[in-house]
C-alpha cells in the first residue's frame, strides 16, 4: 500500500503528463472544448426517443436475435463484443477481455494487458475456435469485401489488426491501420470496399501513463474521476468517424464533432444509399449524415 502522501504526488505527475505533454494529435485538453468546427453539420436525427443508447455488446455470449426471439449460440462468453457473418454462414466475433466484465472495462484499459480474442463459430459443426489471442481490448470486427480477411479494432492501442482468412497469409496477423486519432470502437464495411470506423475520444498519453503507473489501482480508488479524463463518456464527449482505405488502412475521409454539437460518443457507423447512419451510447436517436453534400468538410487529424 502506497503512503497517503504519495498518491497526491502521483496524481499531480499523472495530470501534468496528460495536459502538458500530449502527442501532437491529442494536443487539445480533454477538459476544454476544441476550437475545431464540427463537420457533422448536416446530421439528421432519426427515431428520437425510440432508441436508448444504441450500441453492440453482450454479457452472456454470442446471441442470435430474430422475430422468433433471442437464442444463445455461444454461451459462457463474458465479454463478447461484435460479430460478423460470412457468406457461408461462418461467424467471426470478438471477445474484448477474458479477464474483465463490461462493467469493469476501465480496469482492462488501466492494466494494459492483451486479454482480447478473435473467435470463429462454425454453424455446421456447432464448434467455436479461438483464431487469435493477444488483443488489447478487441472491439469491432468487419469482413473485407472479398472475405479474405477480417479487421479487428484494438481500442487501447489506437489501431486495427488484420487477420487473414485466405491465400498465402492465411492464419496470420498484421497491422491494418495504426496511430488512429482515437480509440477504434466498431468498424463496418462500406459499399466500395473501404471501412468506416467509429473512434472513441481518448488521450493516448494518459492511457499509457496509467498503464505504466505502479500504483494505478490505489490511484484509481482514491481518484475515480481520472477515468473520465482518459475516456470522457458524457454527452460532451465529442464524436469522430473516419473512413479508411480497404487495402492499406489509410484515412480517406474524416467527420469530427469535437464538442458534441450535433452528436456525442458515436460508437458505430454504417453507410447505406449515400448516407452514414450513426449510433451513440449517449443519444436517444440514430444519426443520419448525408455523404453526397457538395465540398464535404474534412476534420483535421
Amino acid at each position: 500500500m502506497a503512503p497517503k502522501s504519495f498518491l497526491p504526488a502521483c496524481l499531480l505527475a499523472f495530470t501534468l503528463q496528460i495536459f502538458f505533454f500530449p502527442p501532437v494529435s491529442f494536443s487539445v485538453s480533454l477538459l476544454s472544448n476544441s476550437n475545431e468546427s464540427s463537420s457533422m453539420e448536416g446530421l439528421i436525427k432519426l427515431e428520437v426517443g425510440c432508441v436508448n443508447h444504441p450500441e453492440d455488446v453482450s454479457i452472456v455470449g454470442l446471441l442470435k436475435v430474430s422475430e422468433e426471439g433471442v437464442k444463445v449460440i455461444v454461451p459462457n462468453v463474458s465479454f463478447a463484443n461484435d460479430v460478423i457473418e460470412a457468406s457461408d454462414g461462418t461467424l467471426y466475433f470478438t471477445v474484448s477481455s477474458t479477464k474483465y466484465t463490461p462493467a469493469d472495462f476501465y480496469k482492462d484499459m488501466a492494466e494494459g494487458n492483451p486479454y482480447g480474442q478473435l473467435l470463429k463459430y462454425d454453424p455446421k459443426s456447432n464448434q467455436t475456435t479461438v483464431l487469435q489471442e493477444g488483443f488489447y481490448f478487441a472491439n469491432g470486427i468487419a469482413l473485407s469485401k472479398d472475405e479474405d480477411f477480417v479487421v479487428v479494432c484494438e481500442s487501447w492501442k489506437f489501431r486495427c489488426r488484420r487477420y487473414w482468412l485466405k491465400g498465402d497469409r492465411n492464419g496470420t496477423l498484421d497491422t491494418f491501420a495504426e496511430n488512429l486519432p482515437g480509440g477504434p470502437d466498431n468498424i463496418n464495411l462500406a459499399p466500395d470496399g473501404s471501412f468506416w470506423i467509429a473512434l472513441i475520444k481518448m488521450n493516448q498519453t494518459g492511457v499509457t501513463a496509467i498503464q505504466n503507473c505502479s500504483e494505478k489501482w490505489e490511484l484509481l480508488d482514491a481518484y475515480p474521476g481520472l477515468i473520465s479524463l482518459l475516456l470522457p463518456m458524457g454527452s460532451d464527449g465529442g464524436a469522430r468517424v473516419v473512413k479508411v482505405d480497404g487495402i492499406d488502412g489509410k484515412i480517406i475521409r474524416d467527420f469530427n464533432d469535437p464538442n458534441a454539437t450535433y452528436i456525442s460518443f458515436v460508437t458505430s457507423a454504417v453507410e447505406f444509399e449515400g448516407n452514414l447512419y450513426l449510433a451513440s451510447l449517449q443519444s436517444y436517436f440514430i444519426g443520419k449524415l448525408p455523404l453526397d453534400a457538395p465540398n464535404p468538410e474534412l476534420a483535421t487529424i
